[in-house]
Protein backbone atom coordinates (compact mmCIF):
# COMPACT_ATOMS: atom_id res chain seq x y z
CA UNK A 1 0.00 0.00 0.00
CA UNK A 2 1.69 3.26 -0.68
CA UNK A 3 1.44 5.96 1.67
CA UNK A 4 -1.49 7.80 2.33
CA UNK A 5 -2.37 11.04 0.07
CA UNK A 6 -1.26 14.29 1.68
CA UNK A 7 -4.31 15.66 3.62
CA UNK A 8 -4.01 19.44 2.24
CA UNK A 9 -4.26 19.61 -1.35
CA UNK A 10 -5.44 16.30 -2.47
CA UNK A 11 -3.03 15.76 -5.71
CA UNK A 12 -3.33 12.11 -7.06
CA UNK A 13 1.13 10.66 -8.97
CA UNK A 14 1.71 8.43 -12.73
CA UNK A 15 1.54 4.77 -11.98
CA UNK A 16 4.04 2.30 -12.36
CA UNK A 17 5.08 3.44 -15.91
CA UNK A 18 5.02 1.53 -19.23
CA UNK A 19 5.91 -2.02 -18.80
CA UNK A 20 8.29 -3.65 -20.91
CA UNK A 21 6.25 -6.40 -22.59
CA UNK A 22 3.00 -5.65 -25.05
CA UNK A 23 0.53 -7.67 -26.33
CA UNK A 24 -0.98 -7.19 -29.37
CA UNK A 25 -3.96 -9.27 -31.01
CA UNK A 26 -4.30 -8.58 -34.89
CA UNK A 27 -6.77 -9.28 -37.42
CA UNK A 28 -4.48 -8.02 -40.18
CA UNK A 29 -1.44 -6.73 -41.08
CA UNK A 30 0.37 -3.46 -39.35
CA UNK A 31 2.39 -1.02 -41.53
CA UNK A 32 5.02 1.14 -40.16
CA UNK A 33 3.88 0.95 -36.70
CA UNK A 34 0.53 2.14 -37.32
CA UNK A 35 -2.83 0.34 -36.62
CA UNK A 36 -5.32 0.73 -39.37
CA UNK A 37 -9.02 1.27 -38.27
CA UNK A 38 -10.26 -1.07 -40.92
CA UNK A 39 -8.38 -4.04 -39.59
CA UNK A 40 -10.06 -3.94 -36.48
CA UNK A 41 -6.48 -4.42 -34.57
CA UNK A 42 -6.72 -4.94 -30.52
CA UNK A 43 -3.75 -3.43 -29.23
CA UNK A 44 -3.01 -5.29 -25.37
CA UNK A 45 -0.77 -2.65 -24.09
CA UNK A 46 -0.69 -1.15 -20.89
CA UNK A 47 1.50 1.79 -21.73
CA UNK A 48 0.94 1.88 -25.51
CA UNK A 49 3.20 3.29 -28.22
CA UNK A 50 1.45 2.86 -31.31
CA UNK A 51 -0.93 5.16 -32.86
CA UNK A 52 -4.33 4.63 -34.79
CA UNK A 53 -3.76 5.53 -39.11
CA UNK A 54 -5.82 8.46 -39.15
CA UNK A 55 -6.85 9.19 -35.25
CA UNK A 56 -6.56 13.11 -35.50
CA UNK A 57 -10.43 12.21 -36.61
CA UNK A 58 -13.04 11.34 -34.33
CA UNK A 59 -13.82 7.79 -33.96
CA UNK A 60 -17.70 6.93 -33.38
CA UNK A 61 -17.07 4.83 -30.58
CA UNK A 62 -20.05 6.79 -28.17
CA UNK A 63 -22.63 5.19 -30.75
CA UNK A 64 -22.00 1.90 -29.15
CA UNK A 65 -22.81 3.04 -25.84
CA UNK A 66 -25.60 4.67 -23.82
CA UNK A 67 -24.53 6.45 -20.70
CA UNK A 68 -26.36 5.99 -17.69
CA UNK A 69 -25.55 7.84 -14.77
CA UNK A 70 -25.58 5.75 -11.32
CA UNK A 71 -25.06 7.82 -8.25
CA UNK A 72 -22.47 9.76 -6.47
CA UNK A 73 -20.26 8.44 -3.78
CA UNK A 74 -18.63 10.47 -1.19
CA UNK A 75 -17.51 7.31 1.05
CA UNK A 76 -16.23 3.89 0.21
CA UNK A 77 -19.55 2.26 1.52
CA UNK A 78 -21.50 4.20 -1.00
CA UNK A 79 -19.56 2.92 -4.05
CA UNK A 80 -21.55 1.13 -6.78
CA UNK A 81 -21.09 -3.11 -6.78
CA UNK A 82 -17.96 -3.86 -8.64
CA UNK A 83 -19.35 -5.49 -11.24
CA UNK A 84 -17.92 -4.39 -14.66
CA UNK A 85 -14.30 -3.12 -15.44
CA UNK A 86 -14.18 0.82 -14.63
CA UNK A 87 -12.06 3.74 -16.19
CA UNK A 88 -11.63 6.62 -13.85
CA UNK A 89 -10.70 10.00 -14.74
CA UNK A 90 -8.60 12.52 -12.87
CA UNK A 91 -7.12 15.60 -13.13
CA UNK A 92 -6.33 19.21 -11.93
CA UNK A 93 -9.80 21.06 -11.74
CA UNK A 94 -10.24 23.37 -14.90
CA UNK A 95 -8.28 20.86 -17.47
CA UNK A 96 -11.51 20.02 -19.02
CA UNK A 97 -12.31 16.67 -17.40
CA UNK A 98 -16.13 17.27 -17.78
CA UNK A 99 -16.01 18.37 -21.58
CA UNK A 100 -13.78 15.35 -22.64
CA UNK A 101 -16.46 13.09 -20.53
CA UNK A 102 -18.92 14.33 -22.69
CA UNK A 103 -17.60 14.24 -25.62
CA UNK A 104 -16.64 10.57 -25.15
CA UNK A 105 -19.78 9.60 -23.82
CA UNK A 106 -21.14 11.03 -26.51
CA UNK A 107 -23.99 13.20 -24.87
CA UNK A 108 -24.05 15.57 -21.72
CA UNK A 109 -22.95 12.99 -18.91
CA UNK A 110 -20.75 14.83 -16.53
CA UNK A 111 -21.81 18.54 -15.69
CA UNK A 112 -19.45 21.70 -17.13
CA UNK A 113 -19.21 24.00 -14.51
CA UNK A 114 -18.47 27.85 -14.72
CA UNK A 115 -16.60 27.12 -11.52
CA UNK A 116 -13.72 25.28 -11.56
CA UNK A 117 -13.36 22.64 -8.21
CA UNK A 118 -17.27 22.11 -7.99
CA UNK A 119 -16.93 18.21 -8.13
CA UNK A 120 -17.07 16.66 -4.31
CA UNK A 121 -17.63 13.46 -4.86
CA UNK A 122 -17.09 10.54 -7.45
CA UNK A 123 -19.41 10.49 -9.77
CA UNK A 124 -20.18 6.64 -11.56
CA UNK A 125 -21.63 6.48 -14.99
CA UNK A 126 -22.49 2.97 -16.61
CA UNK A 127 -21.72 2.30 -20.67
CA UNK A 128 -24.17 0.07 -21.83
CA UNK A 129 -24.03 -1.56 -25.16
CA UNK A 130 -27.28 -2.25 -27.17
CA UNK A 131 -28.75 -4.74 -25.24
CA UNK A 132 -28.75 -2.46 -22.38
CA UNK A 133 -25.65 -4.75 -20.75
CA UNK A 134 -23.01 -2.95 -18.84
CA UNK A 135 -20.17 -3.72 -20.53
CA UNK A 136 -17.48 -0.60 -19.03
CA UNK A 137 -17.85 2.51 -16.11
CA UNK A 138 -16.71 5.85 -15.55
CA UNK A 139 -15.44 7.05 -12.35
CA UNK A 140 -15.43 10.94 -12.54
CA UNK A 141 -12.87 11.96 -9.38
CA UNK A 142 -12.94 15.21 -7.90
CA UNK A 143 -10.72 17.95 -9.62
CA UNK A 144 -7.90 18.86 -7.69
CA UNK A 145 -5.07 21.79 -6.96
CA UNK A 146 -7.81 24.89 -7.52
CA UNK A 147 -7.11 27.67 -4.72
CA UNK A 148 -10.37 28.54 -4.05
CA UNK A 149 -11.48 25.33 -3.22
CA UNK A 150 -12.31 25.56 1.12
CA UNK A 151 -9.35 23.58 2.71
CA UNK A 152 -12.34 21.86 4.80
CA UNK A 153 -13.50 20.34 1.85
CA UNK A 154 -10.42 19.43 0.09
CA UNK A 155 -8.93 17.78 3.82
CA UNK A 156 -11.49 15.36 3.44
CA UNK A 157 -11.46 13.93 -0.12
CA UNK A 158 -8.68 11.55 0.57
CA UNK A 159 -10.83 9.60 2.95
CA UNK A 160 -12.94 8.63 0.44
CA UNK A 161 -10.79 8.78 -2.71
CA UNK A 162 -7.66 7.01 -1.39
CA UNK A 163 -9.75 3.43 -0.79
CA UNK A 164 -11.29 3.76 -4.32
CA UNK A 165 -7.39 4.06 -6.13
CA UNK A 166 -5.48 2.03 -3.74
CA UNK A 167 -8.29 -0.84 -3.47
CA UNK A 168 -10.90 -0.85 -5.72
CA UNK A 169 -10.89 -4.35 -7.80
CA UNK A 170 -12.58 -3.84 -10.81
CA UNK A 171 -10.30 -0.11 -11.44
CA UNK A 172 -8.50 -0.68 -14.29
CA UNK A 173 -7.49 2.13 -15.97
CA UNK A 174 -6.47 5.78 -14.59
CA UNK A 175 -6.88 8.20 -17.58
CA UNK A 176 -4.88 11.16 -15.82
CA UNK A 177 -5.38 14.51 -17.82
CA UNK A 178 -3.35 17.72 -17.96
CA UNK A 179 -3.34 21.16 -19.90
CA UNK A 180 -1.45 21.26 -22.59
CA UNK A 181 -1.36 25.06 -22.25
CA UNK A 182 -0.05 24.81 -18.68
CA UNK A 183 3.53 24.00 -17.86
CA UNK A 184 3.69 20.97 -15.79
CA UNK A 185 2.62 21.08 -12.08
CA UNK A 186 3.81 19.62 -8.59
CA UNK A 187 0.49 18.01 -8.34
CA UNK A 188 0.09 16.34 -11.19
CA UNK A 189 3.71 14.83 -10.44
CA UNK A 190 2.71 13.68 -6.92
CA UNK A 191 -0.29 12.06 -8.41
CA UNK A 192 1.76 10.05 -10.52
CA UNK A 193 4.16 8.98 -7.94
CA UNK A 194 1.21 7.78 -6.28
CA UNK A 195 -0.22 5.52 -8.66
CA UNK A 196 3.33 3.85 -9.32
CA UNK A 197 3.47 3.41 -5.68
CA UNK A 198 -0.52 1.71 -5.90
CA UNK A 199 0.60 0.13 -8.72
CA UNK A 200 -2.18 1.22 -10.98
CA UNK A 201 -1.86 1.66 -14.38
CA UNK A 202 -2.83 4.93 -15.67
CA UNK A 203 -2.29 6.90 -18.82
CA UNK A 204 -1.84 10.39 -19.24
CA UNK A 205 -3.67 12.50 -21.29
CA UNK A 206 -2.79 16.41 -22.89
CA UNK A 207 -6.05 18.52 -23.05
CA UNK A 208 -7.13 21.21 -25.32
CA UNK A 209 -4.45 20.77 -27.91
CA UNK A 210 -6.78 22.87 -30.52
CA UNK A 211 -5.74 26.39 -28.86
CA UNK A 212 -2.01 25.42 -29.89
CA UNK A 213 -0.75 26.23 -33.13
CA UNK A 214 1.61 22.82 -34.95
CA UNK A 215 4.74 24.44 -33.55
CA UNK A 216 3.30 25.30 -29.60
CA UNK A 217 1.88 21.74 -29.56
CA UNK A 218 5.14 20.14 -30.29
CA UNK A 219 6.77 22.08 -28.23
CA UNK A 220 4.22 22.21 -25.30
CA UNK A 221 3.80 18.02 -25.68
CA UNK A 222 8.05 17.88 -25.05
CA UNK A 223 8.18 20.17 -22.18
CA UNK A 224 4.94 17.90 -20.59
CA UNK A 225 6.74 14.41 -21.01
CA UNK A 226 10.21 15.89 -20.02
CA UNK A 227 8.92 17.65 -16.99
CA UNK A 228 6.38 14.68 -15.82
CA UNK A 229 9.05 12.23 -16.78
CA UNK A 230 6.65 10.89 -18.84
CA UNK A 231 7.39 8.07 -21.66
CA UNK A 232 4.04 8.23 -23.08
CA UNK A 233 1.79 11.39 -23.40
CA UNK A 234 -1.82 10.97 -25.56
CA UNK A 235 -2.78 14.90 -27.29
CA UNK A 236 -6.73 14.93 -26.96
CA UNK A 237 -9.07 17.49 -27.87
CA UNK A 238 -12.56 17.60 -26.99
CA UNK A 239 -13.88 19.90 -28.90
CA UNK A 240 -12.21 18.53 -32.08
CA UNK A 241 -12.08 15.13 -31.43
CA UNK A 242 -8.52 14.93 -32.04
CA UNK A 243 -7.29 11.54 -30.24
CA UNK A 244 -10.11 10.08 -28.96
CA UNK A 245 -9.77 6.71 -31.19
CA UNK A 246 -6.63 6.49 -29.58
CA UNK A 247 -8.01 6.89 -25.87
CA UNK A 248 -10.54 4.64 -26.79
CA UNK A 249 -8.36 2.34 -28.16
CA UNK A 250 -6.25 2.47 -24.48
CA UNK A 251 -9.58 2.53 -22.52
CA UNK A 252 -11.43 -0.99 -24.24
CA UNK A 253 -8.41 -2.68 -24.13
CA UNK A 254 -7.69 -2.34 -20.21
CA UNK A 255 -11.35 -3.09 -20.15
CA UNK A 256 -10.66 -6.05 -22.58
CA UNK A 257 -13.91 -5.24 -24.15
CA UNK A 258 -13.47 -6.19 -28.37
CA UNK A 259 -13.56 -4.11 -30.95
Amino acid sequence: MPRSLPKTSPSYHSIKGPRNHEMIERAGVAKGGLLTTGSRYRALVLYPRIRLAGSHAPIAHSMRYTTQFLLSAMAAAQFPEPDVPEIAFLGRSNVGKSSLLNKLAGEKAAKVSSTPGRTRAINFFALLDPSRRRKLMFADLPGYGYAKISKSVSAGWPEFIEPYLAIRSTLKLCVCLVDSNVPAQDSDRQLFDWLRAAERDFAVVATKIDRLSGNERTRNLLALRKGLELEELLPVSAKTGSGLADLWVRIEAAGCIQG
